[in-house]
This record gives C-alpha cells, sequence and structure tokens, in this order.
C-alpha cells in the first residue's frame, strides 16, 4: 500500500522555445503554453528515463508564472522530399513562432502511477543526489535548442503572488496534447483546456490534474 504523499512542486524557467502545434505546416505556429506532453517528457529527460510508458499514470498540473512575449522569426527547415539529405529541395525557409520568458510550475502526483521508484521520487533524488542520474544531452523543453535555466523545488517563499492556471474544459478553446504519438497522429491523445486564467490562488484546482496516459 503507498503512503499518501504531497506533490512535488517545481519551478520551471526557459528563455526560449516554441510548443509547435500538432497540426501547423508551413507556418509553425506555437501553443500559447507548455503542453503537458512536453512537460512530461522534460521530466523523464531530467532523470535519464528513456522509456515514456514507464511513468504513465502520473498526474501534472501547470500553472504559468508569467505572460510570455510571442515573436515570429524566419529559419530553416528540413522536410525529406528527396533520399539524399542533402539535397536542396529538402530544405526550405518558413515561419515560426517562438514564446520568450516561460516561467511556469508545475506539480507532480505520483498516487496514481505504478512504477517503482515513482517519476516524484526519482525526480526528487536528481535533485538531493544530481550525480546518482545517468542521463545525457541539455535539458530541454521542446525542440533540442530550446534549453532549460532552470528547475528547482517551488518553495513557500518563492511562489509568486500570479500565476494563470490551465485548467480542463470540455467548451475549452485550447487543444493540447497529453500524450504524442511520434510515429503517425492516430496515437496521439488531445484534452481541452480553458485559456489559462489568473488567479492569486495557489490552491490546486481539481480540473488543473492531467493524467499522462498513452490510451
Amino acid at each position: 500500500m503507498k503512503v499518501s504523499t504531497k506533490p512535488l512542486a517545481l519551478r520551471v524557467e526557459v528563455p526560449i522555445a516554441c510548443f509547435r502545434q500538432s497540426r501547423a505546416r508551413e507556418y509553425a505556429e506555437t501553443y500559447p503554453v507548455p503542453p503537458p506532453s512536453t512537460v512530461y517528457g522534460m521530466l523523464l529527460s531530467m532523470v535519464g528515463e528513456m522509456n515514456r510508458y514507464k511513468h504513465c499514470g502520473v498526474k501534472l498540473a501547470i500553472a504559468l508564472l508569467s505572460k510570455p512575449e510571442k515573436s515570429t522569426v524566419i529559419r530553416t527547415f528540413r522536410r525529406f522530399k528527396k533520399k539524399d539529405i542533402h539535397d536542396p529541395s529538402n530544405a526550405r525557409p518558413d515561419y515560426q513562432e517562438l514564446l520568450t520568458n516561460i516561467q511556469f510550475a508545475v506539480w507532480v502526483d505520483s498516487e496514481t502511477e505504478s512504477a517503482q521508484p515513482t517519476l516524484s521520487e526519482r525526480l526528487q533524488i536528481a535533485f538531493d543526489n544530481p550525480a546518482s542520474i545517468n542521463r545525457f544531452g541539455g535539458l530541454c523543453l521542446g525542440e533540442s535548442r530550446d534549453l532549460v535555466n532552470f528547475v528547482t523545488p517551488l518553495s513557500e517563499e518563492n511562489k509568486e503572488k500570479n500565476l494563470y492556471w490551465l485548467i480542463q474544459d470540455e467548451d475549452g478553446l485550447l487543444t493540447l496534447p497529453y500524450w504524442v504519438d511520434h510515429i503517425g497522429s492516430r496515437g496521439t491523445r488531445w484534452l481541452r483546456y480553458r485559456k489559462p486564467e489568473f488567479s492569486q490562488d495557489w490552491q490546486i484546482p481539481e480540473l488543473a490534474w492531467t493524467v499522462i496516459e498513452s490510451t
């Protein structure tokens, strides 16, 4: 029987990132918030876990601590139309939206996952004993270019007065993936959310929790 524990609360800061919308094509639009699937991938990377099914069942709650600024850049994208990877037709310039000054909090609740140790426990180990974590590459939120500035435990002392909760809502205008099929789109799972709402209440709303699962 598991002993009930408080969710692990983390603060994350990323200088610049693009959370590319799943249906974006030539114009690479970004979601206004990091999708639960992207945050889950970052947490797995932090503990060096390569099997994304490992911690299915974990619950995440996300709240923005700032309103990121959006800008548009032009960059080279690669689409493999020819077998020769160096063929010029495989590369073309396109527009991409970027978000800057991304700060958010994420709560990790492992009560409903079956893995041992749980994701919450492994994250706590990463803070307590970083040398015990076997991982590679920079810690990113999304693309490999979008490096994370820091991830720290969210203490009572550094809580912000204002935050913007990501709340599930069947009639919400924001559709975000909580599980992504990297081979095709058939296995991607979505939920609808309200646009992040301003709040001064740090009590986690029940509908802020998203269960990460592949089915």
